[in-house]
Protein backbone atom coordinates (compact mmCIF):
# COMPACT_ATOMS: atom_id res chain seq x y z
CA UNK A 1 0.00 0.00 0.00
CA UNK A 2 1.23 3.62 -0.79
CA UNK A 3 2.61 5.27 2.32
CA UNK A 4 2.20 8.71 1.00
CA UNK A 5 0.04 10.46 -1.19
CA UNK A 6 -0.38 13.99 -2.19
CA UNK A 7 -3.97 15.38 -1.67
CA UNK A 8 -4.01 18.88 -1.65
CA UNK A 9 -2.61 21.97 -3.75
CA UNK A 10 -1.02 22.93 -1.04
CA UNK A 11 0.77 19.30 -0.32
CA UNK A 12 1.93 19.59 -3.90
CA UNK A 13 3.33 22.63 -3.48
CA UNK A 14 5.04 21.72 -0.45
CA UNK A 15 6.63 18.85 -2.04
CA UNK A 16 7.82 20.57 -4.93
CA UNK A 17 9.56 23.00 -2.91
CA UNK A 18 11.15 20.65 -0.63
CA UNK A 19 12.04 19.31 -4.02
CA UNK A 20 13.39 22.19 -5.21
CA UNK A 21 15.50 23.03 -2.09
CA UNK A 22 16.92 19.36 -2.69
CA UNK A 23 17.86 20.49 -5.94
CA UNK A 24 20.61 22.57 -5.10
CA UNK A 25 19.77 25.33 -7.76
CA UNK A 26 19.13 22.69 -10.71
CA UNK A 27 16.98 19.93 -10.74
CA UNK A 28 14.08 21.16 -13.32
CA UNK A 29 11.69 24.05 -13.73
CA UNK A 30 9.49 24.08 -10.25
CA UNK A 31 6.55 25.71 -11.94
CA UNK A 32 6.35 22.62 -14.44
CA UNK A 33 6.29 20.22 -11.91
CA UNK A 34 3.36 21.77 -9.80
CA UNK A 35 1.52 22.76 -12.86
CA UNK A 36 1.49 18.82 -13.68
CA UNK A 37 0.71 17.65 -10.01
CA UNK A 38 -2.03 19.95 -9.96
CA UNK A 39 -3.47 19.22 -13.26
CA UNK A 40 -3.13 15.49 -12.31
CA UNK A 41 -4.57 15.40 -9.04
CA UNK A 42 -7.58 17.47 -10.71
CA UNK A 43 -7.86 14.40 -12.82
CA UNK A 44 -8.69 12.24 -9.83
CA UNK A 45 -5.43 10.38 -10.60
CA UNK A 46 -3.44 9.05 -7.24
CA UNK A 47 -0.39 10.71 -6.35
CA UNK A 48 1.62 8.35 -4.30
CA UNK A 49 4.86 6.74 -3.47
CA UNK A 50 5.68 3.62 -1.64
CA UNK A 51 8.26 2.43 0.86
CA UNK A 52 11.41 0.71 -1.02
CA UNK A 53 10.23 -2.74 0.84
CA UNK A 54 6.65 -2.91 -0.78
CA UNK A 55 8.27 -3.54 -3.90
CA UNK A 56 8.89 -6.79 -5.69
CA UNK A 57 12.03 -7.93 -6.51
CA UNK A 58 11.24 -8.93 -9.88
CA UNK A 59 9.50 -5.70 -10.93
CA UNK A 60 10.98 -3.92 -13.63
CA UNK A 61 11.83 -0.21 -12.56
CA UNK A 62 13.12 2.96 -15.21
CA UNK A 63 14.15 6.53 -14.29
CA UNK A 64 13.09 8.73 -16.59
CA UNK A 65 14.67 12.73 -16.54
CA UNK A 66 15.03 15.90 -18.19
CA UNK A 67 17.87 15.94 -20.17
CA UNK A 68 19.73 19.05 -21.23
CA UNK A 69 20.55 22.78 -20.18
CA UNK A 70 18.49 24.56 -17.71
CA UNK A 71 19.30 27.69 -19.02
CA UNK A 72 16.90 30.34 -20.80
CA UNK A 73 15.60 30.18 -24.24
CA UNK A 74 18.07 32.22 -26.43
CA UNK A 75 17.55 34.19 -29.61
CA UNK A 76 20.38 32.09 -31.29
CA UNK A 77 17.99 28.60 -29.98
CA UNK A 78 14.86 30.11 -31.21
CA UNK A 79 16.56 30.64 -34.71
CA UNK A 80 17.63 26.92 -34.88
CA UNK A 81 14.13 25.75 -34.16
CA UNK A 82 12.76 28.11 -37.15
CA UNK A 83 15.64 26.31 -39.23
CA UNK A 84 14.76 22.80 -38.18
CA UNK A 85 11.01 23.83 -39.12
CA UNK A 86 9.76 22.97 -35.31
CA UNK A 87 6.98 25.81 -35.32
CA UNK A 88 4.63 23.36 -32.45
CA UNK A 89 5.21 21.96 -29.23
CA UNK A 90 3.58 18.78 -29.50
CA UNK A 91 4.19 16.90 -26.36
CA UNK A 92 3.06 17.87 -23.18
CA UNK A 93 4.37 15.09 -20.92
CA UNK A 94 7.49 13.97 -22.75
CA UNK A 95 8.56 11.47 -19.75
CA UNK A 96 5.17 9.64 -19.91
CA UNK A 97 5.89 9.54 -23.94
CA UNK A 98 9.39 7.93 -22.86
CA UNK A 99 8.33 5.52 -21.05
CA UNK A 100 5.97 4.11 -23.38
CA UNK A 101 8.83 4.20 -26.10
CA UNK A 102 10.68 2.35 -23.90
CA UNK A 103 7.81 -0.18 -22.86
CA UNK A 104 7.39 -1.03 -26.93
CA UNK A 105 10.78 -1.23 -27.39
CA UNK A 106 11.29 -3.85 -24.48
CA UNK A 107 8.23 -5.77 -25.14
CA UNK A 108 7.47 -5.61 -21.46
CA UNK A 109 5.94 -3.25 -19.18
CA UNK A 110 7.63 -1.22 -16.58
CA UNK A 111 5.67 -0.89 -12.95
CA UNK A 112 8.26 1.24 -10.49
CA UNK A 113 9.27 4.96 -11.93
CA UNK A 114 12.22 5.64 -9.97
CA UNK A 115 13.80 9.21 -9.78
CA UNK A 116 17.07 9.77 -11.09
CA UNK A 117 17.43 12.71 -8.75
CA UNK A 118 15.38 15.08 -6.57
CA UNK A 119 14.92 18.60 -8.12
CA UNK A 120 11.61 20.96 -8.41
CA UNK A 121 11.00 19.63 -12.01
CA UNK A 122 13.09 16.66 -11.98
CA UNK A 123 10.99 14.82 -9.45
CA UNK A 124 7.86 16.02 -9.57
CA UNK A 125 7.69 15.48 -13.40
CA UNK A 126 8.48 11.59 -12.76
CA UNK A 127 6.01 11.27 -10.22
CA UNK A 128 3.26 12.81 -12.21
CA UNK A 129 4.65 10.22 -15.04
CA UNK A 130 3.89 7.48 -12.91
CA UNK A 131 0.51 8.58 -11.78
CA UNK A 132 -0.97 8.84 -15.00
CA UNK A 133 0.72 5.70 -16.23
CA UNK A 134 -1.03 3.81 -13.15
CA UNK A 135 2.13 2.74 -11.81
CA UNK A 136 4.17 3.37 -8.52
CA UNK A 137 6.84 5.58 -7.27
CA UNK A 138 9.17 4.32 -5.00
CA UNK A 139 10.01 6.70 -2.29
CA UNK A 140 13.44 7.66 -2.82
CA UNK A 141 16.15 8.34 -5.88
CA UNK A 142 19.49 7.64 -7.38
CA UNK A 143 21.65 10.76 -5.91
CA UNK A 144 19.94 12.51 -2.77
CA UNK A 145 20.19 15.61 -4.49
CA UNK A 146 20.27 17.16 -8.12
CA UNK A 147 23.53 16.27 -10.25
CA UNK A 148 24.46 17.79 -13.71
CA UNK A 149 26.05 14.63 -14.97
CA UNK A 150 24.41 10.70 -15.46
CA UNK A 151 27.91 9.35 -14.71
CA UNK A 152 27.48 11.07 -11.18
CA UNK A 153 24.65 8.86 -10.31
CA UNK A 154 24.61 5.84 -7.89
CA UNK A 155 23.47 3.20 -10.71
CA UNK A 156 26.46 4.55 -12.62
CA UNK A 157 28.71 4.43 -9.90
CA UNK A 158 27.48 0.81 -9.39
CA UNK A 159 28.19 0.07 -13.01
CA UNK A 160 24.58 -0.44 -13.70
CA UNK A 161 23.19 -0.68 -17.69
CA UNK A 162 21.70 2.95 -18.69
CA UNK A 163 20.54 1.68 -22.01
CA UNK A 164 18.39 1.64 -23.55
CA UNK A 165 17.25 5.06 -23.59
CA UNK A 166 14.10 6.04 -24.73
CA UNK A 167 14.34 10.19 -25.94
CA UNK A 168 11.21 12.05 -26.71
CA UNK A 169 11.60 15.83 -26.94
CA UNK A 170 8.38 18.37 -27.10
CA UNK A 171 8.26 18.43 -30.74
CA UNK A 172 7.58 14.82 -30.80
CA UNK A 173 11.05 13.65 -32.45
CA UNK A 174 11.72 10.07 -30.56
CA UNK A 175 14.81 8.27 -30.12
CA UNK A 176 16.37 4.91 -28.98
CA UNK A 177 19.85 4.68 -28.09
CA UNK A 178 20.46 1.10 -28.39
CA UNK A 179 23.80 0.48 -27.05
CA UNK A 180 26.68 3.08 -25.62
CA UNK A 181 30.32 2.35 -25.33
CA UNK A 182 30.65 4.71 -22.10
CA UNK A 183 28.40 6.59 -19.49
CA UNK A 184 30.55 9.27 -20.69
CA UNK A 185 29.07 9.00 -24.38
CA UNK A 186 25.54 8.07 -23.56
CA UNK A 187 26.04 11.90 -21.52
CA UNK A 188 27.01 13.34 -24.66
CA UNK A 189 24.58 11.81 -27.08
CA UNK A 190 21.66 12.66 -24.90
CA UNK A 191 22.51 16.15 -24.57
CA UNK A 192 23.24 16.06 -28.26
CA UNK A 193 19.58 14.64 -28.68
CA UNK A 194 18.15 17.48 -25.97
CA UNK A 195 19.79 20.26 -28.04
CA UNK A 196 16.93 20.76 -30.05
CA UNK A 197 14.27 20.49 -27.03
CA UNK A 198 13.01 23.99 -26.48
CA UNK A 199 14.93 23.03 -22.96
CA UNK A 200 15.39 19.50 -21.53
CA UNK A 201 14.46 16.29 -23.29
CA UNK A 202 12.01 13.55 -22.00
CA UNK A 203 14.00 10.48 -21.59
CA UNK A 204 14.77 7.28 -19.59
CA UNK A 205 17.27 4.89 -18.70
CA UNK A 206 18.78 2.50 -16.15
CA UNK A 207 15.86 -0.29 -15.97
CA UNK A 208 16.83 -2.93 -13.88
CA UNK A 209 14.82 -5.19 -11.89
CA UNK A 210 13.88 -3.76 -8.57
CA UNK A 211 16.37 -6.30 -6.55
CA UNK A 212 18.83 -4.20 -8.25
CA UNK A 213 17.73 -0.92 -7.17
CA UNK A 214 16.93 -1.57 -3.73
CA UNK A 215 21.36 -2.23 -3.32
CA UNK A 216 21.76 1.59 -4.30
CA UNK A 217 18.73 3.65 -3.96
CA UNK A 218 18.92 6.72 -1.49
CA UNK A 219 15.62 5.95 0.33
CA UNK A 220 13.27 8.60 1.67
CA UNK A 221 13.93 11.29 -0.01
CA UNK A 222 10.58 12.10 -1.28
CA UNK A 223 8.79 12.24 2.02
CA UNK A 224 12.22 14.12 3.18
CA UNK A 225 11.43 16.73 0.25
CA UNK A 226 7.66 16.87 1.74
CA UNK A 227 8.16 17.69 5.26
CA UNK A 228 11.30 20.42 3.94
CA UNK A 229 8.90 22.16 2.20
CA UNK A 230 5.95 21.58 4.82
CA UNK A 231 8.51 23.03 7.35
CA UNK A 232 9.28 26.34 5.43
CA UNK A 233 5.47 26.83 4.88
CA UNK A 234 4.62 26.56 8.75
CA UNK A 235 7.31 28.79 9.97
CA UNK A 236 6.10 31.53 7.33
CA UNK A 237 2.30 31.09 8.55
CA UNK A 238 3.17 30.91 12.22
CA UNK A 239 6.02 33.59 12.09
CA UNK A 240 9.20 32.22 12.46
CA UNK A 241 11.85 32.74 10.35
CA UNK A 242 11.66 30.20 7.58
CA UNK A 243 15.34 29.84 6.78
CA UNK A 244 16.66 29.22 10.30
CA UNK A 245 13.78 26.71 10.27
CA UNK A 246 14.56 24.55 7.48
CA UNK A 247 18.47 24.71 8.41
CA UNK A 248 17.85 23.45 11.33
CA UNK A 249 15.07 20.76 10.46
CA UNK A 250 18.52 19.27 8.38
CA UNK A 251 21.11 19.90 10.78
CA UNK A 252 22.27 22.47 8.31
CA UNK A 253 24.50 25.73 8.52
CA UNK A 254 23.43 29.18 7.36
CA UNK A 255 26.38 29.87 5.24
CA UNK A 256 25.94 33.48 4.02
CA UNK A 257 23.10 36.35 4.15
CA UNK A 258 22.93 38.89 1.24
CA UNK A 259 22.30 40.92 -1.72
CA UNK A 260 22.84 39.14 -5.35
CA UNK A 261 25.47 41.71 -7.01
CA UNK A 262 25.72 40.32 -10.27
CA UNK A 263 25.91 36.85 -12.45
CA UNK A 264 27.68 35.57 -15.32
CA UNK A 265 25.99 32.49 -17.10
CA UNK A 266 26.28 30.47 -19.99
CA UNK A 267 24.65 28.18 -22.01
CA UNK A 268 27.26 25.67 -23.28
CA UNK A 269 27.38 21.51 -24.25
CA UNK A 270 23.77 21.47 -22.84
CA UNK A 271 24.65 22.92 -19.29
CA UNK A 272 23.87 26.15 -17.88
CA UNK A 273 27.20 26.91 -16.09
CA UNK A 274 28.18 30.86 -14.45
CA UNK A 275 28.84 32.27 -11.56
CA UNK A 276 26.82 33.96 -9.16
CA UNK A 277 28.43 37.11 -6.50
CA UNK A 278 26.89 38.38 -3.36
CA UNK A 279 27.42 40.98 -0.59
CA UNK A 280 27.09 40.55 2.56
CA UNK A 281 24.24 42.13 4.48
CA UNK A 282 23.05 41.67 8.13
CA UNK A 283 25.59 39.47 10.64
CA UNK A 284 27.43 38.92 6.90
CA UNK A 285 27.55 43.08 6.21
CA UNK A 286 31.05 43.81 4.70
CA UNK A 287 31.74 40.26 3.22
CA UNK A 288 31.56 38.25 0.15
CA UNK A 289 30.38 35.43 -1.32
CA UNK A 290 30.49 33.18 -4.50
CA UNK A 291 29.27 30.53 -6.05
CA UNK A 292 30.09 28.57 -8.98
CA UNK A 293 27.89 26.31 -10.70
CA UNK A 294 26.84 23.81 -13.56
CA UNK A 295 23.31 23.67 -13.25
CA UNK A 296 24.04 23.14 -9.68
CA UNK A 297 25.56 25.11 -6.92
CA UNK A 298 29.36 23.23 -6.68
CA UNK A 299 31.67 25.57 -5.41
CA UNK A 300 31.76 28.77 -3.11
CA UNK A 301 34.29 30.88 -2.01
CA UNK A 302 33.45 33.17 1.44
CA UNK A 303 36.09 36.63 1.09
CA UNK A 304 37.77 35.23 -1.84
CA UNK A 305 39.08 31.69 -0.10
CA UNK A 306 37.68 28.19 -0.86
CA UNK A 307 34.96 27.05 1.00
CA UNK A 308 31.78 24.53 0.78
CA UNK A 309 31.62 22.43 -1.97
CA UNK A 310 30.30 19.80 -3.49
CA UNK A 311 29.41 17.03 -2.78
CA UNK A 312 27.81 18.59 0.14
CA UNK A 313 24.31 20.63 -0.38
CA UNK A 314 24.26 24.13 -1.62
CA UNK A 315 21.17 25.84 -1.80
CA UNK A 316 19.96 29.55 -2.23
CA UNK A 317 17.21 30.83 -1.17
CA UNK A 318 15.00 33.60 -0.83
CA UNK A 319 15.88 35.69 2.62
CA UNK A 320 12.84 36.21 4.06
CA UNK A 321 10.63 33.16 2.65
CA UNK A 322 13.19 30.55 2.54
CA UNK A 323 12.38 29.86 -0.68
CA UNK A 324 14.34 27.66 -2.54
CA UNK A 325 15.57 29.81 -5.91
CA UNK A 326 16.67 27.96 -9.20
CA UNK A 327 19.63 29.33 -11.27
CA UNK A 328 17.59 29.90 -13.87
CA UNK A 329 15.40 32.19 -11.45
CA UNK A 330 18.32 33.94 -9.09
CA UNK A 331 18.84 37.15 -10.75
CA UNK A 332 20.57 40.46 -9.33
CA UNK A 333 19.31 42.67 -6.64
CA UNK A 334 17.76 39.24 -4.47
CA UNK A 335 18.08 39.46 -1.11
CA UNK A 336 19.07 35.67 -0.32
CA UNK A 337 20.65 33.21 2.23
CA UNK A 338 22.58 30.25 1.71
CA UNK A 339 22.13 27.27 2.89
CA UNK A 340 24.28 24.08 3.25
CA UNK A 341 23.82 20.65 4.27
CA UNK A 342 26.01 17.33 4.45
CA UNK A 343 26.82 15.22 1.46
CA UNK A 344 24.38 12.10 1.38
CA UNK A 345 26.57 9.12 2.94
CA UNK A 346 26.78 7.28 -0.17
CA UNK A 347 28.99 10.46 -1.94
CA UNK A 348 31.06 10.84 1.12
CA UNK A 349 33.09 7.71 -0.28
CA UNK A 350 36.61 8.83 -2.97
CA UNK A 351 34.44 7.45 -5.48
CA UNK A 352 31.83 9.49 -4.74
CA UNK A 353 34.20 12.36 -3.73
CA UNK A 354 36.15 11.84 -7.29
CA UNK A 355 32.75 12.62 -9.14
CA UNK A 356 31.27 15.55 -7.66
CA UNK A 357 33.67 17.19 -6.08
CA UNK A 358 35.50 20.26 -7.35
CA UNK A 359 38.21 18.25 -8.94
CA UNK A 360 35.59 16.95 -11.25
CA UNK A 361 34.71 19.76 -12.69
CA UNK A 362 38.78 21.07 -13.03
CA UNK A 363 39.10 23.02 -9.88
CA UNK A 364 42.40 22.39 -8.17
CA UNK A 365 40.73 22.25 -4.43
CA UNK A 366 40.42 19.49 -2.19
CA UNK A 367 36.81 18.77 -0.71
CA UNK A 368 36.46 19.59 2.77
CA UNK A 369 33.56 17.91 4.77
CA UNK A 370 31.04 21.02 5.52
CA UNK A 371 30.87 20.01 9.40
CA UNK A 372 35.10 20.18 9.74
CA UNK A 373 34.87 23.52 8.20
CA UNK A 374 31.91 25.02 10.02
Amino acid sequence: MPNRELRSETEIKDFVRGCTFLGTGGGGNPKEGISLLVETLKQGKKIQWVDIEEINDEDWVTSPAGMGSIAPVTLEKKKMFEQLGLKERKVKRMLVEAVKELENYLGSKVEIIVPAEIGGGNTPVPLDTAAQLGKLTVDGDYTGRAIPEVEQCLPAMHNKKITPIACVDDWGNVTIIKQVVTLAAAERLGKMISSIATQLCGETFFTLKAKEMKEILVPGTLTESLEIGKTIRLAREEGRDPVRAVTDFLNGWILFKGKVEKRDWEDREGYMYGTTYIEGIQEFQGEKFKIWFKNENHITWKNDKPFVTSPDIIEVVELESAEPITNPELNAGQNVAVIGVRARPQYTSKRGIELLGPGHYGFDLKHTPIDKIL
